[in-house]
């Protein structure tokens, strides 16, 4: 067993930032799927949303993160990050993050749903460049310890002697690489491993977010809300060698106008805001308008805003557009909606903490009460730092406990997968049919097919884990598919339309916001230290 204090599952802009905050009173151990640099953080392209302008104010940021929530936000929580939204900016700052300047200072854009300039951003590109200059930070950090090409099995937990409440020490890890298991003690453990963009057919998320943190955390008895809320990014470039590639927000809040082939707008007839409304409806408009008239996509155009703008603000597009033989200066951009953020999660206060002791989550995993029923543009990373900073200070201010013996991953009784055919066949039919039937327009009876597709598929992959050897394909589409159960049984629950979950079968929305929660009942073999 190795030994450390703090635990870190995921390596994006929440794991990262916590890591160099602990760092220099712990000893911490971060745990990253591939490499530091591969996270849907680094990702980001639209910026991080904060008031830093006088003409903006705190209570229209909170106001506009209401509005964007279908007023299922928790406000206490979207106060906390708000009000908090300036320092955070100010610590990347300091870190040396290389935020575009004009002639007044840093320069702020707009992005749907926000009432004022207040997303500050590194041109097209912020994700990259603070991932960039965070990663270099850690990998120079003598006191944190980097597990890349390791990925997280199942939390390790057991009883707190002192209160006989459950208690997180730790996690079994893999080694991708070797496929030898090693288990990690640590008193402390924070989830940052991002969301579960991949268990839909088309997405903008990179292929490490497959709800891992989310699924770890609700086999070790942690309360999970809000799963339906699956923010469908309106603006994916459609393109048979563009995989996963986001046409950012950022477009249409420069003023980018979306239009059907013949070159028509559309966006007006479905909101007064236009192509500024908010993710939610702008999704649903695209996906309306490509359904009723049998069109594989629209178009973005951002070209009658000159060439010199477009270079200027959204550089990295234009340079992979024109990879694809696509000019943004003079050219529309193909585009078709694609899943992008899960806005419900892990169940946290104020301090981070879940329902386990001694475990701790943080950005897109967690469901603070932030986003509602629908993430506003920009909030997510903002999100990161501010509740990434209040665990690490829960942390640092909370009490010392020694690690018990930890049981040993046994292995024993398993051996080795005869047919891997079966792990990309279950994944291919999963992410398939939450596309047909989870996707931006849902019915009850689509949600039941699901939700039998997803019994069938949750069966066999629980045989399957039970008798061959874990590998990082069947670890990821175990938890894929208990995430999907979970967005399913959310859906389920919710008879109502409310931003991003949208039903026919109850088109309007409840007098009352209320969540959806869901906890599981925890037996003794669910703690196992064993795979079979």
């Amino acid at each position: 067993m190795q030994k450390f204090d703090v635990l870190i599952i995921g390596s994006g802009l929440a794991g990262q930032s916590a890591a160099l905050r602990l760092a220099p009173h712990y000893k911490v151990a971060m745990i990253s799927k591939r490499t530091l640099e591969d996270s849907a953080s680094g990702w980001a392209q639209g910026g991080i949303a904060a008031v830093l302008d006088s003409q903006d104010s705190i209570e229209a940021h909170i106001h506009d993160t209401l509005v964007a929530g279908a007023w299922l936000n928790d406000e206490k929580s979207t106060r906390f990050v708000v009000e908090n939204g300036r320092r955070a900016i100010e610590w990347l700052i300091d870190q040396g993050v290389p935020f575009t300047k004009d002639e007044s200072g840093y320069h702020l854009t707009r992005e749907g749903g926000h009432s004022a300039r207040r997303v500050i951003h590194v041109a097209d590109a912020t994700g990259a460049a603070v991932q960039e200059t965070l990663t270099q930070k850690v990998r120079n950090n003598p006191n944190i310890a980097i597990f890349e090409h390791h990925i997280a099995i199942d939390l390790i937990t057991g009883t707190d002697p002192e209160n006989a409440e459950s208690r997180c020490y730790g996690a079994y890890v893999l080694d991708s690489r070797n496929g030898e298991v090693i288990t990690i003690g640590a008193p402390n453990t924070l989830l940052a491993t991002g969301g579960a963009g991949k268990v839909y057919l088309y997405t903008t998320n990179p292929d490490t977010s497959t709800g891992d943190g989310i699924a770890m955390a609700y086999r070790a008895g942690c309360r999970v809300a809000n799963m339906e809320f699956i923010q469908f990014h309106p603006t994916c470039l459609y393109h048979p060698q563009a995989k996963s590639f986001l046409i950012s927000e950022a477009v249409r809040g420069e003023g980018g106008l979306l239009k059907l082939p013949d070159g028509t707008r559309f966006m007006p007839e479905h909101d007064e805001r236009a192509e500024l409304a908010p993710r939610d409806i702008v999704a649903r408009a695209i996906d309306f308008e490509m359904k009723k008239r049998g069109v594989d996509c629209v178009f973005l155009d951002i070209s009658h805003k000159g060439e010199d703008f477009i270079l200027h603000h959204f550089p990295n597009i234009h340079a992979r557009c024109l990879e694809l033989g696509i000019d943004i200066t003079h050219d529309p951009i193909p585009v078709v909606p694609a899943a992008h953020y899960t806005c419900g999660g892990i169940i946290s206060d104020q301090r981070g903490r879940t329902d386990v002791a001694g475990l701790y989550v943080a950005g897109e995993a967690s469901c603070t009460g932030l986003h509602g029923a629908n993430r506003l543009a920009s909030n997510s990373l903002l999100e990161c730092l501010v509740y990434s900073e209040a665990a690490v200070n829960d942390i640092l201010h909370g009490k010392t406990i020694e690690l018990p013996t930890l049981p040993p991953w046994d292995d024993s009784r398993v051996t080795d997968a005869d047919e891997e055919v079966v792990i990309s066949h279950n994944w291919d039919e999963l992410r398939r049919f939450m596309w047909d039937y989870v996707g931006i327009v849902r019915t009850t009876k689509r949600l039941k097919r699901a939700k039998h597709r997803i019994g069938l598929l949750m069966r066999e992959i629980d045989e399957f884990y039970a008798n061959f050897r874990v590998t990082h394909d069947l670890i990821e589409l175990r938890n894929l598919v208990a995430t999907a159960d979970l967005i399913v049984r959310c859906a389920m629950q919710r008879r109502e339309s409310r931003g991003l979950h949208f039903s026919r079968d109850y088109p309007e929305m409840a007098s009352k916001a209320r969540n959806t929660v869901i906890k599981r009942r925890l037996s003794a073999r669910q703690t196992r230290p064993a795979n079979a």
